[in-house]
C-alpha cells in the first residue's frame, strides 16, 4: 500500500512537472517573440507613460524595456518568466545611481504584490491537480493582487513624499 502510494504520487509529481514546463516554455517563447519583433520597445514606451511617476529620474530605455517585460509576464500570472527580465532590470537599475536604485525598490514592491489579470500558473496547477473549474479562481486574484498593489503604490507615495519632505 505505501510503496503504490509512492508510485503514484512520484507520477502525479512528474505529470506536474510536465505541465508547469510546458506552460512556461510557450509563454517564455512568446515573450522571446515580443522582444524579437520589437513589441518589447512599443511596450516599454507604454509602460513608461503610465509608471513614469512611479520611476522618477528612470530615463534608460534598456532598464524601461526590462520592466515592462518583467511587469507583463508578472500580469499574466507567469512569475518563472518574469524572473529573468527582473534579473535583467534589477542589473540595469542598479547601475543607474539613486534614481536606479529607487527605481529597483519600487519593481521589487510591485513584483511582490504581483498584479494579475491572468493567473496562468495558478489555473495550469489547479487543471493539473483535476479541479472542476480550475479558473474560478481568477475574479478573486484579480481583486486581491488588484488591491495589493494599489496599497503598495500608496505606501511608495507617502514614503517618497516623507522622504522629500512634501
Amino acid at each position: 500500500m505505501t510503496s503504490e502510494a509512492l508510485l503514484t504520487s512520484g507520477k502525479q509529481a512528474v505529470e506536474l512537472m510536465l505541465t508547469l514546463v510546458g506552460t512556461m516554455t510557450l509563454w517564455s517563447g512568446l515573450m522571446e517573440i515580443l522582444v524579437e519583433s520589437g513589441d518589447v520597445q512599443r511596450m516599454g514606451k507604454l509602460f513608461r507613460k503610465i509608471l513614469r511617476p512611479l520611476f522618477p529620474g528612470l530615463h534608460d530605455d534598456k532598464a524601461w524595456n526590462a520592466i515592462s517585460m518583467n511587469l507583463s509576464a508578472n500580469l499574466l500570472g507567469l512569475g518563472n518568466a518574469a524572473t529573468p527580465a527582473g534579473i535583467e532590470a534589477a542589473k540595469r537599475l542598479s547601475g543607474l545611481g539613486t534614481a536606479g536604485m529607487s527605481a529597483l525598490a519600487t519593481l521589487l514592491v510591485l513584483d511582490n504584490t504581483s498584479l494579475q489579470l491572468i493567473p496562468t500558473t495558478v489555473i495550469t496547477l489547479r487543471q493539473a491537480a483535476g479541479a472542476a473549474n480550475p479558473g474560478d479562481v481568477w475574479g478573486m486574484t484579480l481583486v486581491i493582487s488588484g488591491a495589493a498593489t494599489v496599497i503598495a503604490v500608496v505606501l511608495i507615495h507617502i514614503v517618497r513624499s516623507r522622504r522629500q519632505g512634501i
